[in-house]
């Protein structure tokens, strides 16, 4: 059974004029379609929750109001009415500024039922995976470039070698603080490298 929440109430009186019919239109969409919502407040916004939940969100602006559904990403859309690319709180709707902004009602309660279909198929809200910052590849400095182009044998195993090995040796001449020791380390380098050796390969068994 649906219940209602008196802050929502609250919520709505407080709103822009252009506002209240709109929220209270949606509200009432779906308290009739949606048997089991419970309606609650959470980040200042109105928010309805299907099991224990969230499952739509509503919140009116300045200038327009916003209605969200959290399983958008996996609905149905015959209609092409949903925006899944949320920007500047538009929502899964768009920017709503009068009740023609909205869907028909019919195809509004269908999109409704089928976002609770998908709560009672045990579909969770789909979240992007975020991507691993990749750090771009160390460039040889030019005195190491320079070294390696007069040691043809050197320089073409450090071209064949693996990224990760390349780094371990590029790393190791960058962190010489003084020039002395960067000279040492590339002609220790350049050595090891003509050998066919990378720069760990006292530990590699």
């Amino acid at each position: 059974m649906s219940t209602t929440d008196s802050r929502i109430d609250a919520y709505i009186e407080k709103a822009a004029p252009f506002a209240q019919p709109i929220l209270n239109h949606i509200r009432d969409l779906i308290h009739e379609h949606c048997p089991g919502i419970q309606e609650n407040i959470k980040w200042g916004f109105p928010h309805f929750d299907y099991k224990g939940k969230s499952h739509f969100s509503l919140a009116a602006f300045k200038q327009h109001c916003a209605f969200g559904f959290w399983l958008a990403g996996s609905m149905k859309d015959p209609k092409g009415i949903l925006q899944l690319e949320e920007k500047s709180a538009m929502g899964s709707l768009g920017k709503i500024t009068t009740l023609k902004d909205l869907p028909p009602d019919k195809v509004f309660a269908a999109y409704l039922k089928d976002s609770i279909r998908l709560a009672d198929e045990g579909v969770k809200v789909s979240r992007a995976p975020q991507k691993k910052a990749v750090a771009p590849p160390l460039e040889t400095p030019e005195d190491f470039r320079k070294a390696l182009s007069e040691n043809k044998k050197a320089q073409a195993i450090f071209e064949q070698f693996a990224p990760s090995h390349r780094k371990e040796y590029l790393e190791w001449i960058l962190e010489a603080k003084r020039e002395e020791t960067r000279a040492k380390r590339i002609a220790q380098a350049l050595e090891w490298m003509a050998e066919g050796k990378p720069r760990h390969w006292k530990y590699h068994g």
